[in-house]
């Protein structure tokens, strides 16, 4: 199978277009030199012999070259360089392409056209390592038989292009002295160590005479002037050696191909991760996300997560925690020595950890009770291995998932495991007889699990002997060492070692990746589950890739998420080697091992860090490329001049910030249609800015259009004696005392344990979420969720009596009295904190209900009141059309309701003629309850005909009314009923409250009560 190369695409049209069109004007021709042969310089042949060079040559003034490259970046939406800003003795630009659209193939044909418009033949491409050289030179290869078809001209074959190789310098003699394409791909790290001046005599093997080439090796290629293509300068241009390594070819101009460039030079064509992802020519990512819920841990949960001595020894660690609602809650805290865990957390479970040392050189902490704990390691946690199953578990069957819908179109699937060590994938005995390790092993249980399911049975109809069929379908690629056996030290035998990544051992694994890259596409080889080291990933770019999942290891460093999402980006090819589009098809599903909103998160911030994009930020060029006429087939643009203009009065507007980002307000116009663009264009062009403010602002998240508003007193009403008359009704305070028995609270509570509370280990939950990737930012939907449970026994048990006992106030013989009527005690070794939280709660809720039934309320004094003057500090604000309305009869010109019941009863106040005055309580309006203080919503002065004045209280709690409310719910209103009733005894009145569904309910209700 070979995978068949689109020559039209567009993106990559344009992109070559950036560079070739450069040299707009430019005529084919070359330069010559004299290269002498080694036995005549080193007057071992009387004879004079030489040979010619081969250079290029350029033709065309620096003026030319400035106004072509302004043009360039004109037609591509970008800011023209300055003409300080191109340096004609050393031509540099720049070319963006995200990750999977195929840099690669663009820098070859551009390669290509500068050969066939200009007859431009010496090209360096240098590289920043390893696995992208090995790729590189795989792309010339794969690509040789698709460029002949397309440039039969062009001489072009297997000796066009070489890897040098520092061992071999007879290849850069060639490059020189051939008359036809020439393409050297060189690693920098070799190429900056071979020309280093101040390096030993045998590092110095392009700068020094070599005898059997007659040369300095870097003449040699300083003479050609080469076209040097830079791929990925922020790594192989990162040092001052490394610069000054390419300027010393003498480069006719450098190009420099990356998605992630720290230093745009001269950029000419921008495809950006928001560009790639709304035209469809990378992946979906779908990113999941497996997290522990429920607090499951084995007795006290410790992880190290960073030591530090700036100022003092400090750790960071992360434990669970006591909340102010009396759960536990994981955080993260800074300690340092003789810290008593127990005083941090308030949790029996950490009643034996005071810390005794925090250990800088060797990244570990110390406990008392002799507990150590390694950087990045954990006690106490759900085990590690429960974990990576469930992440092995959930790869095979995304990766099964996909199968069903892809093998029928001719699409392989493929899935990538990166691990940190290869004993968790192969081990071996003395004698060199291999085994799997603990993942592999975790594989083959989960996928011959899986693979029984009625779900799966198409895709396995004919499987016949599992073990073998299991055996084949996964494989490793790590690179290889041999080692000697116990029984004959003369007999060796290899085993895949660990490495990192750029050593000369990772050269074969490399080779054997690209090697192999188009067998895997293909059906006839049934490996599918792919195991690799995480310090291999750069060499891992297989198209067919749909799921990535990385087994962190404890303590293993962060894996970077841009770099790990690029490894599968690119769009699938079936088994024609065609490519196929659609996210229908193409979608790489991430496991992350963090929630799916840290993962967004911090891949939206390594993309802004990494590539310089600014998620809703306009810039001075942003409406530059816009086309306002054509003049023949060539377009004229709005240009830089009154984009710039357009930029600035929206500066002044308030539209955007001082660095371009998009505020509200213009969200807000952009939503009425009313944008203002500070001066008249024709309707295209103004529809095209605003298109583009409209991309690049992502989601129009403002309130429904409204403004915000500051609420005034509406003082006509505060004064009124309607309104002081109804205030002095509710404003008093009041104290209450309670009375109830204790053997019925103890049977209610252990009735209720037994029946309502139920505990497991916690949960895994298993969340997927589609990226959408805007100008906006990313975003996502909601979670599609799947759970499963945690099943491990806790071996420390914390003491339940005491905690419990602290926790509720009761006596230590009625929590063992309860206790011992608990017939699920044995949740309690399940998930001790989960059991312990649970009893609390039920204890305390039928303690307070017990405490409402038996409660007595008192008025506390004639001057103890809420003041009516308090509403005089209020400050209130709201938005017009959304959460606020008018008011004629509150002390305030508007109300604002947080819901519709609000909005119902608030429209029903204003509307009915019996209603004279009303407000809706403030938050400081409160009344004490065993359960908490409670805030009553309303307090309504309702008259009939004049003569009748009823004054209620109202709390409005939707359309399913008391009944369905939750007991403390209910029990606040109870006691609120009790502190009223006491007001209307002391005040001699018939202040009631009442609870109601909707405004009508309420007009019925008063009425009623006549």
């Amino acid at each position: 199978m070979k995978i068949k190369f689109e020559s039209g695409l567009e993106h990559q049209q344009d992109a070559v277009e950036a560079i070739v069109d450069i040299f707009r004007g430019q005529e084919v021709c070359t330069s010559n030199f004299t290269v002498f042969s080694p036995d005549y310089l080193n007057k071992q042949a009387t004879t004079f012999q030489n040979e010619l060079g081969y250079a290029n040559k350029l033709e065309i003034n620096g003026a030319q070259i400035i106004d072509n490259a302004q043009k360039v970046q004109l037609k591509n939406g970008l800011r023209p360089s300055l003409a300080n800003e191109i340096d004609i003795k050393n031509l540099d630009f720049s070319i963006e392409m995200e990750t999977g659209t195929g840099k690669t193939y663009v820098y070859l044909k551009t390669v290509m056209e500068l050969q066939k418009q200009y007859g431009f033949k010496k090209f360096i491409i240098v590289v920043p390592s390893i696995p992208i050289k090995e790729g590189v030179y795989k792309s010339l290869q794969m690509t040789m038989e698709h460029f002949n078809e397309h440039y039969p001209e062009a001489i072009y074959n297997e000796k066009s292009f070489f890897v040098y190789d520092s061992s071999n310098l007879s290849s850069v003699r060639d490059f020189a002295i051939n008359d036809q394409l020439q393409i050297m791909v060189i690693n920098i790290q070799a190429f900056a160590k071979d020309i280093d001046e101040t390096a030993t005599k045998t590092n110095r093997i392009l700068l020094d005479y070599n005898d059997k080439l007659g040369y300095k090796p870097i003449s040699l290629l300083q003479n050609t002037r080469p076209f040097v293509i830079v791929d990925e300068p922020q790594s192989t241009m990162s040092s001052v050696l490394q610069k000054k390594s390419i300027k010393n070819l003498h480069p006719l101009a450098v190009f420099r191909y990356s998605a992630t460039h720290t230093e745009k030079i001269n950029l000419m064509y921008k495809l950006d991760a928001v560009d790639a992802y709304n035209q469809q020519l990378v992946k979906q990512i779908e990113v999941a996300s497996i997290q522990v819920d429920g607090g499951a841990s084995n007795g006290a949960y410790i992880k190290l997560l960073s030591i530090q001595n700036k100022n003092s020894i400090s750790a960071k660690v992360e434990i669970d925690c006591k909340s102010k609602d009396g759960k536990a809650k994981r955080e993260i805290k800074e300690v340092k020595q003789n810290t008593d865990f127990l005083q941090l957390t308030k949790l029996p479970q950490y009643a034996d950890y005071f810390l005794k040392d925090i250990y800088v050189g060797d990244e570990y902490i110390e406990f008392t009770n002799g507990t150590e704990i390694n950087l990045g390691h954990s006690i106490g946690a759900v085990d590690d291995n429960m974990i990576k199953r469930y992440q092995i578990r959930k790869t095979i069957e995304e990766h099964l998932d996909k199968e069903i819908r892809l093998n029928p179109k001719g699409i392989k699937v493929l899935s990538l495991f990166f691990i940190d060590s290869v004993k968790h994938y192969r081990v071996y005995d003395e004698e060199g007889n291999a085994q799997n390790g603990d993942y592999a092993t975790i594989f083959e249980e989960e996928y011959k699990k899986l693979i029984k399911s009625r779900k799966y049975q198409t895709l396995f109809n004919e499987v016949k002997d599992l073990d073998s069929e299991v055996s084949a379908i996964h494989n490793g690629y790590f690179s290889i060492d041999k080692q000697s056996k116990a029984s004959n030290k003369k007999d060796k035998f290899e085993y895949f070692k660990d490495t990192s990544g750029s050593v000369k051992a990772d050269e074969d694994t490399y080779n054997l990746i690209m090697k192999e890259k188009e067998k895997l596409l293909s059906f006839d080889s049934k490996l599918r589950f792919i195991f690799s080291h995480s310090a291999l990933k750069e060499g891992w770019d297989n198209p067919n890739v749909f799921q990535i999942c990385t087994l962190k290891e404890a303590g293993s460093s962060e894996v970077r998420r841009r770099q790990e999402i690029g490894r599968g980006l690119r769009l699938a090819v079936n088994q024609e080697g065609q490519r196929e589009y659609g996210f229908d098809i193409n979608t790489l599903t991430v496991m992350a091992s963090e929630s799916y909103e840290e993962f967004v998160d911090e891949l939206q911030k390594e993309i802004e860090k990494e590539t310089g994009i600014k998620f809703g930020v306009l810039q001075e060029h942003s409406f530059s490329n816009i086309v306002v006429s054509m003049n023949g087939n060539d377009p004229e643009y709005l240009g830089h001049h009154k984009s710039e203009e357009v930029f600035n009065y929206f500066l002044l507007k308030g539209y955007i910030n001082n660095k371009g980002k998009i505020q509200d307000v213009l969200k807000e116009d952009l939503k009425a249609g009313t944008v203002d663009l500070g001066q008249e264009f024709e309707k295209h062009i103004e529809e095209q800015i605003i298109k583009e403010i409209t991309r690049t602002a992502g989601k129009l998240e403002v309130k429904d259009n409204s403004k915000k508003e500051i609420v005034q007193l509406n003082k006509q009403v505060f004064l009124s004696p309607e309104f002081k008359s109804l205030w002095d009704k509710v404003k008093f305070k009041t104290t209450y005392s309670v009375d109830f028995k204790s053997e019925k609270l103890i049977l209610e509570c252990i009735k209720n344990i037994n029946n309502r509370l139920v505990v497991n280990g916690g949960k895994l939950s298993y969340d997927k979420v589609k990226l959408d990737i805007t100008e906006g930012g990313i975003s996502f939907k909601e979670p599609k969720t799947n759970y499963d449970v945690v099943k491990q026994e806790v071996s420390v048990l914390p003491d339940i009596i005491s905690y419990l006992q602290n926790e509720t106030r009761l006596t230590r013989k009625s929590i063992v009295e309860i206790l011992q009527g608990c017939d699920n005690l044995s949740y309690f070794k399940i998930n001790p904190q989960k059991y312990i939280e649970g009893c609390i709660d039920i204890i305390n809720e039928q303690m307070r209900l017990h405490i409402v039934d038996g409660i007595v309320y008192k008025r506390i004094g004639e001057n103890d009141f809420y003041s009516q003057e308090l509403f005089e500090n209020e400050e209130l604000s709201g938005y017009l059309k959304s959460n606020m309305i008018e008011s004629s009869k509150s002390p305030f010109e508007y109300t604002i309701y947080d819901s519709g019941i609000e909005k119902d009863l608030s429209r029903e106040f204003e509307k009915s003629n019996n209603v004279k005055v009303y407000t809706k309580l403030p938050d400081w309006f409160k009344i004490e309850t065993p359960l908490g203080n409670y805030n009553p919503d309303w307090a309504v002065l309702f008259e009939i005909e004049g003569k009748e004045q009823l004054y209620f209280v109202v709390e409005s709690k939707g359309t399913l009314g008391y009944d369905f409310l939750r007991p403390s719910e209910q029990g606040k209103i109870d006691c609120g009923k009790k502190h009223f009733e006491e007001l209307a005894n002391t005040t001699n009145s018939n202040i009631k409250l009442e609870l109601v569904t909707n405004g009508s309910d309420f007009i019925d209700l008063a009425l009623s009560k006549l």
